[in-house]
């Protein structure tokens, strides 16, 4: 068992209570230290204490060293929340590397006061009321029902020394002006027992969270589409996810509106939920960054998207919303010699040569586009009652080599059966409102270079089955 040591009053006495019950819980004690080198000298003398307070009681000792403040200004963060990212890192490592099973933390009573205060005046919800929680996957917090008072007068009996943090003096930091006026203000003028009662408050919003959260889990799985590039969910879905039920409002009207309203808890969870998924950096999801995706649910067109912190995109495609990792967006490169946009983020290429399937299949998946295609040759006059409803059909020999499946490129044009003359592939797909997002990858056919079909367009119509037919080419498209 690690136990994170400042060198305060706090994690000094969680590692002597630890010392006296080492043997009755079973457990080989090592102490871990991180120099956050924000005090000059007296972070290098933190680090001497504790060194020697392990060293005399013959525990192991684990130290590193951080320029907290060099890394929050390359980050543009706040410095204390940078110190407490550094610290859980450190602690996660030593996990990792098989040196200790997890790290033990000093957490008080105070601390979750505090923490839920600070909360509370920053603006929060129910997830920040939960406060500090007593364990996570590779760190537990002892004396979160302990208050900080308790531990001192048990360091003075073991005549026990600690560190004193001048910083925690300082009230120009929210932290410190709650800890050294609000908390003992509200104890001595309004409740006497606030620090317990802010603790209570925790535990139980804690509670409402992981049930709430179970909810949320459960309706992404069941309503929400996943791929390796993205989540898919419909709007619909989205804004009531609880079917078949109404629930509790004042309102004796219900409509369409009210029920979305009455379902909004749930919907913001599950968005949060759906976000966090597709997140590749860091940054914070605030209340604001929901209403905007709300918004997008509620009254966004085709192809309108929100760009989220940590790298997420948020876009609407007709009747769903599309969560996705920037880096799955189609990227728009400018070639400057020709003056024509190129599309480079998903590209593919694949000749199909029938010579050897004369009466057979070629089934080729394209994992780019998530699908497979099933190009069949297909006697034209036997076939084509059976034909008619499963896919286009080509004019096997008007088709010249080399024939082609690959993503649509800008400057591709189509002649589609019915129409006139041919049109720009883009102007085409625009007509129809797919997205720009939805035709990265969109799959066309091309016979010596020239386009014979697209998804969702009839075939050419230089190259479309008629009367004259003899043998053709059926494209089918099945998902992968």
């Amino acid at each position: 068992m690690g136990v994170g040591v400042s060198g305060g009053a706090d994690s000094v006495a969680l590692l002597m209570l630890l010392l006296e019950l080492r043997e009755k819980l079973g457990i080989v004690v090592s102490v871990a230290h991180l120099n956050h080198k924000l005090r000059a000298m007296a972070s290098g003398a933190d680090e001497k204490f504790v060194a020697r307070l392990a060293a005399k009681h013959g525990f192991e000792f684990h130290a590193e060293s951080v320029d907290v403040a060099a890394r929050a200004k390359r980050e543009k963060a706040n410095l204390e929340d940078t110190g407490r990212r550094a610290r859980y890192e450190f602690f996660e490592r030593l996990v990792a590397e098989g040196k200790v099973d997890r790290v033990a933390v000093a957490h008080t009573a105070d601390d979750q006061a505090e923490t839920v205060l600070a909360h509370i005046l920053r603006g929060t919800g129910l997830a920040g009321l939960g406060g500090i929680h007593p364990q996570t996957e590779s760190v537990v917090r002892p004396l979160l029902g302990v208050r900080r008072a308790e531990l001192r007068a048990y360091l003075r009996t073991k005549k026990q020394k600690w560190r004193e943090d001048a910083t925690n003096q300082d009230t120009t930091r929210m932290r410190a002006r709650i800890r050294k006026k609000l908390l003992p203000l509200l104890e001595r003028t309004f409740q006497d027992g606030i620090v317990e009662h802010l603790g209570s408050l925790a535990e139980l919003a804690r509670e409402d969270e992981q049930l709430l959260e179970l909810l949320a889990r459960e309706h992404c799985d069941a309503l929400a589409r996943r791929t390796k590039i993205e989540t898919r969910i419909p709007v619909r879905d989205l804004l009531k996810p609880v079917k078949g039920q109404k629930l509790y409002t004042e309102d004796t009207e219900s409509t369409e509106d009210t029920e979305k309203k009455n379902h909004a808890a749930l919907t913001k969870r599950m968005l949060r939920r759906l976000i966090e998924e597709r997140k590749s950096g860091s940054g914070q999801i605030t209340g604001q960054h929901i209403a905007a995706v709300l918004e997008l649910a509620r009254f966004g067109e085709n192809g309108k998207a929100v760009q989220l912190p940590g790298g997420v995109d948020v876009r609407r495609e007709r009747n769903d919303l599309v969560f996705c990792a920037n880096s799955s967006r189609p990227v728009r490169q400018i070639d400057k010699k020709r003056a024509v946009e190129k599309f480079s983020a998903v590209e593919y290429e694949y000749k199909i040569d029938f010579t050897d399937t004369r009466n057979g299949d070629v089934i080729l998946p394209v994992p780019q586009a998530q699908c497979v295609f099933r190009l069949r040759v297909i006697d034209w006059p036997a076939k084509r009652v059976e034909t008619s409803e499963l896919g286009a059909v080509l004019d096997r020999d008007r088709l010249r080599l080399p024939f082609v499946l690959r993503n649509w490129r800008f400057g591709d044009k189509l002649h589609p059966a019915g129409h006139q003359k041919a049109h720009k592939l883009k102007r085409l797909l625009n007509e129809k409102r797919i997205s720009r997002w939805e035709r990265d990858g969109w799959p066309v056919l091309t016979s010596g270079g020239v386009l014979v079909w697209a998804r969702g367009f009839p075939v050419a119509a230089e190259f479309v089955a008629n009367e004259g037919t003899r043998t053709g080419i059926l494209i089918a498209e099945e998902k992968s």
